[in-house]
């Protein structure tokens, strides 16, 4: 069990390694008009889109702690974000 000290340690890095994601999320948006794939660009914003959402939920809600929920929460996310990639491939935006 962590202690309070080690809790909010770990809450730091990880809002620490959240707000880098979002840094790296906000640069690969600033290429949009630089002439870069759309489709790699999307991939690319999705997969730290996906990285942020399993910090939130592992760190934040405590479901690291639980193997099964996890999972779980790693498969739904990751299939709502195919779905996501695959319907911006779909519609002709890349």
């Amino acid at each position: 069990m962590l202690t309070t000290i080690g809790r909010s340690r770990d809450l730091v890095t990880a809002w620490a390694a959240l707000a880098g994601l979002s840094a790296g999320t906000t640069l690969l948006a600033a290429f949009k008009d630089k002439g870069f794939d759309p489709n790699w660009l999307a991939f690319g914003i999705l997969v730290l889109a996906g990285l942020k959402a399993r910090l939130i939920l592992g760190r934040y809600l405590g479901l690291r702690a639980s193997r099964f929920w996890m999972r779980g929460f790693d498969l739904a996310t990751g299939i709502f974000l195919i779905t996501c990639f695959a319907l911006f491939v779909g519609a002709g935006k890349g």
